[in-house]
Parts: C-alpha cells; structure tokens; sequence
C-alpha cells in the first residue's frame, strides 16, 4: 500500500525526470556565446580564448557571436530571451551592472532574467595621463584642477561607463571639477589616448595597456581598493588622496533564467577546467585580469552589490547615458 510520503517521492521524481533527461542529452548541438560588444576587446578575446577548450569538452562547436549595441544590453537581453536549454549565453563586463541604473526598458531583469555561472575575475582600471601633459601623479592632476577648475579633460569608454562614474567619485572625493570627453568604446578612446586628444585617459589595462607600455600613456592610479598584482609599482586613488573608491572592471558568464541546474554546473566545471590550463591563465593573464573563479552564487551576490553601488552614484550624480 502506498503512503503518502511515498506518493510525494515518486511525484518528485516525475516531475525531475524531464530535466534530467534533458541535462543528460545535453548539449545536443552547437553552443552559442553571446558576446555583447565588438570584436577585440576584452570580453570578445576572452570568449575566443575559452571557444575551443568548451568546443573539446562537450564535443560540440562552440560559437562565438558579437552582438553589439546599448553598452552591452542588446547581447544581454537576447540570452535572457533564449530558452533555457544550455545552448545560449553571455559573457559581460562591468556595464551590465551599470546598465540598470542608465537604460530604461532594457527587455530583461538584469538579477532575475539570467543565471549568474561563473565570475571571472577582475580588474582595477587606469588613470593614465598623456606623456605631453605636465602630470605625474594624482597629486599634480588635482592642483592643477584646483588652480584653473574645469581646464583638465579625461576620456572614457563613454557617458554613464565605470570609468565616467569612478571620475566622478573622484571629483566628489576631492572637490575639484574635471571636464569630461566620453569616447564611443575602448577602441575609439585608445586612439585618442595615444594621440593626447584628453589629458588623462582612463580605462581597463586591456584597453590602453600597448600605450602605456610605449611609454605614450603613463600610469598614474589604479582604481581598486588594493594594488592589483598586473600593476604592482601604480599606487590605488585611495593611496592618492581620494579614500573609498574601489571600482573594478569584471567578466562573467550568465544563462538565461530557469537554466537547469545540472546543466550551469556543468558550464561552470568546464569553465574552470579551461582556465586551469596554464598557458591559458597566462594568456588571460595578459588581459590584465585578475582571475579570481567564483561560482554562481557568489557571482548572484556580486552583481547585486554593484548594480547597488552604481545605480547609487549614478543617480546622486544626476548621470544620463549617451
């Protein structure tokens, strides 16, 4: 005779068969990376580094597709929108916890449309002054500003990025008032940078790394709370007179929301699987990122954390994207 408990067990057990077996069947085709801004910068060479490690592991082509526009919300909501079948996901940067707090309607609830598998890592950004500039540290940039307000200019990846919003923290940190220049991407902001258009450049080692390494671009702050170990000699901002500002760039790989759990898991070994090779890590390494793995929970409690902290200065800093 059946009891109750066992009439519940074997409910449990009917209901989980279908996700089993479509985590066992998976994947069952190609596996599609969204990379949501263009070719050659930092999100799209990580993707391509990681392709053909995931393609060995599953067996199946892995497929990298950029997917640009709204600083990264157009890819975003696309992989928000997929099925959750584990054939489709998303490998962002730091915009996607900025987006929130810029982007009205964006299609999709950054915290409950996806599913967080993986953080990356991370890493500090630049301040970076043009080697024809009279600047050589924080100190120098800050009583020149205090001197002649409003006559010094910085560059960023554009309106509303981390960058612009660190620079404004910045300001508040110190009192003075700089003169902002937002570039349409890292691209258009690294030939600007190493044609001095702004006097202080500011952005991801990634982006700007070939310009300081000429000597075109000299560092003159990094932006985390602590000295990242890709730039061990450049002091923090908080070391420069400007406490409090910790502002990192990150990457992350999300699925869609409702993404079997079996299924992210897998992702997620497989992810770290890839970045245990060494001359992978060496090769991410030379992104300027930090790598730090850490799974889906720990990443859920991150995003929500900075999606707080940057939707807060954003709006006390009355910013509006371009």
């Amino acid at each position: 005779m059946l009891t109750r408990r066992h009439m519940l067990a074997a409910g449990a057990v009917a209901l989980a068969a279908p996700a089993l077996a479509q985590t066992a069947a998976w994947p069952n085709g190609p596996i599609r990376i969204i990379v949501p801004f263009p070719p050659g910068g930092s999100t799209d060479a990580l993707s391509r580094l990681l392709q053909p490690r995931l393609s060995a592991e599953f067996g199946v082509p892995v497929v990298v597709e950029n997917r640009t526009g709204a600083s990264g919300s157009l890819g975003t909501a696309a992989t928000a929108r997929a099925a959750p079948d584990g054939n489709t996901w998303v490998l962002v940067f730091d915009t996607h916890a900025v987006n929130p707090a810029l982007i009205a309607n964006m299609g999709f609830d950054t915290e409950h449309d996806l599913t967080p598998v993986l953080l990356f890592g991370t890493a500090p950004m630049v301040l970076t002054a043009h080697r024809t500039r009279p600047y050589r540290s924080v100190a120098d940039v800050l009583a020149a500003a205090r001197a002649r307000p409003e006559s010094v200019t910085f560059g960023t990846i554009g309106n509303g990025s981390l960058a612009h919003l660190t620079m404004a923290l910045l300001e508040k940190a110190t009192g003075v008032k700089l003169v902002h220049v937002p570039y349409r991407g890292g691209g258009p902001l690294a030939v600007a940078a190493a044609a001095g258009e702004v006097d202080l450049p500011i952005a991801t080692r990634p982006a700007i790394g070939p310009h300081i390494d000429s000597g075109a671009l000299l560092p003159l702050a990094q932006t985390g709370a602590t000295r990242s170990a890709t730039m061990p000699d450049t002091p923090t901002l908080a070391e420069s007179g400007a406490p409090g500002i910790d502002a990192r760039a990150f990457w992350g790989f999300l699925g869609p929301a409702r993404l079997p759990e079996p299924i992210a898991r897998r992702m997620e070994a497989a992810l770290r699987s890839a970045l245990a090779v060494p001359e992978l890590r060496d090769r991410v390494a030379g992104l300027g990122i930090d790598l730090d793995p850490q799974g889906g929970a720990y990443f859920a409690r991150f995003l929500s954390s900075q999606i707080a902290t940057w939707g807060r200065v954003v709006r006390e800093n009355n910013i509006r994207p371009d």
